[in-house]
């Protein structure tokens, strides 16, 4: 394939590394050769780079598979996850997880993305729901519009919540940006 090709999203093989395409932008100079500028995604790693091609250069592509599993236990660093369909219980550690594994509950669906048989990250859902097991009691008369405080999910991750929420409740956080979206209801 070459930079004809580009997709966003699309998976390629950069330096022995896989990166997804982020964004990119066929460039046509007045003078001198086409060329294309991309943001890369290391897929491994999760760092951003930019990368220019020359307009049709090639590169290969990398095929990505995804497959849902589903978390069970930390033992010694390794993190166990079942694969629903085989029952089969697959160690991975935790630099293929990332920060999401301050999200990881037992039970939560997973996607493992897969290059050639290999697990090379885990992708937490978007969104997930907590229980708060640690957060300072709210004081009669803090409102939803107000300030924050620093609550601790079930999970071991420590957020910022409003006032409002107390031990106890259910709350729904972003993976992505470990961001608080509402309380949920029972």
């Amino acid at each position: 394939m070459d930079t004809s090709d580009f997709r966003n999203g699309l998976s390629i093989i950069v330096d022995d590394e896989i990166y997804t395409i982020i964004e990119f932008q066929h460039v046509k100079p007045g003078k001198g050769g086409a060329f294309v500028r991309s943001k890369l995604k290391n897929v491994r790693t999760g760092a951003v780079i930019d990368k220019t091609w020359r307009a049709g250069e090639r590169m290969e592509q990398a095929i990505l598979e995804r497959h849902p599993m589903a978390f069970s236990y930390e033992q010694d660093g390794d993190y166990y996850f079942m694969d629903p369909e085989t029952y089969e219980m697959i160690p991975i550690p935790k630099e293929k997880i990332g920060d999401g594994i301050k999200f990881l509950k037992e039970g939560l669906e997973v996607t493992a993305l897969m290059h050639k048989g290999e697990i090379i990250n885990i992708e937490l859902p978007i969104t997930i729901e907590a229980v708060v097991t640690e957060t300072d009691p709210g004081v009669r008369g803090d409102t939803v519009s107000g300030g924050s405080k620093p609550a601790k999910l079930e999970t071991g991750a420590v957020i910022q919540v409003p006032f409002f929420i107390q031990v106890g409740d259910r709350v729904k956080v972003d993976t992505r940006t470990g961001e608080y979206l509402e309380r949920c209801k029972e």
